[in-house]
């Protein structure tokens, strides 16, 4: 039997276009985006982990950079079906206006806000310098969601703009590769540190 996401959209119809993140993004049927993290001991698990979850998963925490808390996750720490709430308000936004299936918008917002490469420190006799490195297909998809998230949440913050409307614009300009949005300009920023590293 196939599932809908959010019983409104079909994930068979999605196309991944990048050949790297294929095997990585999870687009099964599933009844409800929400897994309970019962294969959280396995390596892998994420890439069997649903898209959309892994998406909901990221706003729970979007006050982190990196290893630091820079600022407050705000409401949402914790609280799954508020994220469900907002992701699926953000869909339904995104399809208004793009006309488009939401899953497609979010695959092709993903692959263009995610890095190709990146910079790492060495260290050789006491000297420590930057050294640019390939990121792997998982790390990408990660870091990712992870600036979509943040990017809505930096825009929602004390602002009347709500986070669906937020997130739903996020994903929509990575979507275009629009370098203004937050996502977009990340992954531009890491790629020309990294190229200045070779």
């Amino acid at each position: 039997m196939e599932f809908k996401v959010f019983g409104k959209w079909d994930p068979t119809d999605v196309v991944v276009e990048d050949p790297g993140l294929r095997r990585y993004l999870s687009l099964k049927s599933i009844a409800v985006p929400h897994s309970s993290a019962r294969n959280a001991n396995k390596q892998f698990h994420p890439i069997e982990v649903h898209l959309v979850e892994r998406l909901m998963n990221k706003l729970m925490v979007t006050g982190h950079e990196g290893k630091t808390h820079k600022r407050s996750s705000g409401r949402n720490t914790g609280k799954k079906m508020g994220t469900y709430k907002i992701v699926r308000d953000a869909f339904e936004i995104i399809e208004r206006r793009s006309k488009k299936n939401p899953l497609q918008v979010l695959v092709s917002a993903v692959s263009n806000a995610s890095p190709r490469e990146e910079t790492t420190m060495l260290k050789y006799g006491g000297v420590s310098y930057h050294q640019s490195v390939d990121v792997s297909p998982k790390r990408r998809l990660d870091v990712a969601l992870r600036y979509l998230a943040v990017g809505a949440a930096k825009s929602a913050f004390k602002k009347k703009k709500s986070m669906a409307q937020a997130l739903a614009e996020e994903i929509i300009s990575a979507s275009k590769h629009d370098t203004k949005c937050y996502s977009v300009g990340r992954k531009d920023e890491i790629e020309r540190v990294a190229k200045a590293a070779r």
